[in-house]
C-alpha cells in the first residue's frame, strides 16, 4: 500500500513523508516511480492486486495503513499529502479522520 501511495505522490512529497516514518518502511514510499496520475479506484485496484485481496478489503487495508501513517507523521506533512491528492482520495483518510475526532 505504501508503494502505491509513493507512486501517486510527487517524488519530493513521497520523500518528505518517508522521512517521518521508520527507516525499515520508508523505502516503500521512495523506491517506486513517483508522480503517476491515477484515480482512487485504480489506487484501490493496485492495492488489491498487491495484497491479493478483494477491493473492499484493500480499501479498508489502505485506510488502516494511512491512519497509522497519520498518527506518526506531523500534521503539516499529512496536510501536504492530502493537498496533492484529488478530492476523491478523501476516502483514504476516513479512519485517520475518525481517530482524530474528539470524543
Amino acid at each position: 500500500m505504501l508503494t502505491t501511495l509513493g507512486e501517486r505522490l510527487r517524488a519530493g512529497e513521497a520523500a518528505d513523508l518517508a522521512a517521518q516514518l521508520p527507516m525499515e518502511i520508508d523505502r516503500f514510499l521512495t523506491e517506486p516511480r513517483s508522480g503517476q496520475q491515477f484515480t482512487y479506484d485504480e489506487f484501490v485496484d493496485r492495492v488489491a492486486e498487491e495484497a491479493h485481496v478483494g477491493e473492499s478489503e484493500a480499501a479498508f487495508y489502505a485506510q488502516a495503513v494511512v491512519s497509522l501513517v497519520c498518527s506518526i507523521a506531523h500534521d503539516s506533512e499529512v496536510r501536504d499529502v492530502r493537498t496533492q491528492l484529488p478530492d476523491e482520495f478523501s476516502a483514504l483518510f476516513e479512519l485517520a479522520d475518525a481517530d482524530a475526532a474528539p470524543w
